[in-house]
């Protein structure tokens, strides 16, 4: 898909993706005194017509990142905000060093982005759960979602709450050291027992405040009193492989 200046307002400034069908760039306003950086899905071909029936069904009050759509000759233009931070994969992932306490932050602040991502079309709120949409900001302590809407199979709201799940794992990676309300949430979330993100929420919400106690409990023993609890642990492990 070529691009070039869109609709005599949008300078593109940086091809980030592309395909036969598809393109996802970067683009400034030029209109714009302040220059913001725009991500703006350009869609072709066999998808026009079906991203613009998507489209059709997402409005501006439900999701802020949400600028506009317009036609440009044969190309649908969908134009988002773009959002800055580090991919989860790059801050989350095994031998990190973060604590609980910003483990059940992070996993907070995610899920409550998650949430507003319920009343969009599936296809938009499933590409935004991608890992490379999942940003963390550390400065601000925010969880900000990308609207990189790269096509996708037709998607659902069990779509969502399992995409939202596998994310929440990343945030909390069961360890040894994971408290027993902690491991109960994670099998839910591998079972994939929450069938929405709304339900998802709600047993995070149910079980922050244990895992939490369950946290601040372990800390609160000595060395020995931990070596005992580990080795339990790991025997209970064993008999129930």
């Amino acid at each position: 898909m070529e691009t070039k200046l869109v609709r005599e307002r949008y300078k593109i400034v940086r091809v980030l993706y592309a395909e036969e069908e598809y393109a996802l760039v970067e683009a400034v306003d030029i209109q714009d005194r302040e220059t913001p950086v725009y991500l703006l899905n350009l869609y072709g071909g066999t998808l026009l017509h079906r991203y613009g029936r998507i489209y059709a069904n997402l409005h501006p009050e439900q999701c802020p990142a949400f600028q506009r759509i317009f036609l440009e000759e044969e190309t649908l233009v969908t134009v988002f905000t773009d959002r800055q931070g580090y991919p989860i994969d790059q801050l989350f992932y095994q031998r990190d060093s973060w604590n609980w306490q910003e483990r059940l932050a992070y996993t907070e602040y995610f899920l409550h982005e998650a949430l507003q991502l319920e009343s969009l079309p599936p296809e938009v709120g499933c590409a935004a759960l991608q890992s490379e949409n999942v940003l963390i900001v550390p400065l601000e302590k925010k969880v900000r979602l990308r609207f990189a809407v790269i096509p996708m199979e037709e998607m659902n709201d069990r779509e969502l709450a399992l995409l939202a799940g596998d994310q929440v794992q990343k945030f909390l990676p069961e360890r040894l050291t994971s408290p027993d309300a902690e491991r109960v949430f994670l099998a839910q979330l591998r079972r994939g027992t929450f069938r929405t993100v709304v339900m998802l929420y709600s047993a995070w919400h149910a079980a922050r405040e244990q895992i939490s106690a369950e946290y601040e409990e372990w800390e609160q023993k000595n060395w020995l009193q931990k070596g005992l609890t580990l080795f339990k642990r790991i025997v209970k492990r064993r008999k129930t492989a």
